[in-house]
């Protein structure tokens, strides 16, 4: 028995450093999450490691139907490099929204997919090194900014809702996701991707009620659109609010109890975009900086 025990004893390995194939560099009182071998490797994979890089990844074009071009030749290939690419996500929240557009299309992979898949590789290669810094903060408070993108699907017609969720400076949460139904007005859709968030928020402050670091305040949830803000505090009904009744119920619920605050926020500053929709270079940039995405400290270059 005592050998036993002594087999499954637990064993201080030092300070974390590689985890689940993400390294983890520290600098100071910071540290950087990075996934810089793993997308060098599926820029080999995919057989492009002498391509062009871009500074986005994705056009902001027209997004993808299900009709865009003749069947691609090689639907194995597409699938594995577009899995491979979902875990790439856990470190690049820049990349979730392309990803998730190319990944709706696994089942029947189409020559316009590929192309746009190929555009998020060829913007790895230029950001391979790229990662999520996460450093020490003063405040426990929590802050999410979300948003909708009103019935993109040119198939289906559903939204696309994206969050993301910051604890004092640090990211820590964060989603690009097409709606499972159907909305019918831009209010709607911005009133569920509310709802998503809320729902996140609800887990993660039980999380941190747990971990003994409760929220002292309300989570701040900041929503570009003025019609989803009045829903959340107004407690009319109406005749034309009555199938999203549940969403709205759930969302007042927790600001009438103080754990949520809906606020706005000008288009301009919505960092939630970036889950939503293809945008500009300078645009993108901005976002991604504001995910805490970007190049190692220079210690780490080469690690």
């Amino acid at each position: 028995m005592a050998n036993l025990a002594s087999e499954f004893a637990m064993k201080d390995l030092g300070p974390l450093s590689f985890f689940l194939g993400i390294s983890v560099s520290r600098l100071r009182d910071t540290m950087f999450l990075s996934q810089h071998a793993y997308a060098l490797d599926i820029i080999k994979r995919a057989h492009m490691t002498q391509c062009n890089s871009v500074a986005t990844p994705v056009d902001t074009n027209a997004k993808l139907s299900a009709s865009s071009g003749d069947d691609f030749s090689d639907p194995t290939l597409y699938r594995s490099l577009a899995g491979a690419l979902q875990y790439l996500t856990f470190t690049r929240p820049d990349i979730s929204y392309a990803v998730q557009q190319v990944c709706m299309h696994m089942h029947a992979p189409k020559t316009g997919h590929w192309l746009a898949l190929k555009r998020i590789i060829r913007y790895i290669k230029g950001t391979a090194s790229f990662g999520l810094r996460i450093g020490p903060t003063t405040s426990n408070s929590l802050v999410a900014y979300t948003d909708a993108d009103w019935a993109g699907c040119p198939d289906t017609r559903r939204s696309t809702s994206g969050y993301c969720v910051y604890y004092g400076d640090n990211l820590i949460s964060w989603s690009s996701k097409r709606q499972p139904t159907i909305s019918r007005s831009s209010t709607e859709a911005e009133y569920r991707a509310v709802a998503n968030v809320v729902s996140e928020i609800c887990w993660l402050r039980n999380l941190l009620l747990e971990l003994r670091r409760p929220p002292f305040l309300a989570t701040l949830v900041y929503c570009d659109s003025i019609s989803a803000i009045y829903l959340s505090g107004n407690p009319v009904q109406h005749q034309r609010t009555k199938h999203i009744e549940l969403d709205i119920h759930f969302v007042r619920e927790q600001v009438q109890r103080g754990q949520v605050r809906v606020l706005h926020v000008p288009s301009r500053y919505q960092v939630a975009d970036i889950f939503t929709k293809g945008l500009p270079r300078i645009l993108f940039e901005d976002f991604r900086s504001s995910l805490s995405i970007r190049s190692p400290p220079a210690s780490t270059e080469g690690v």
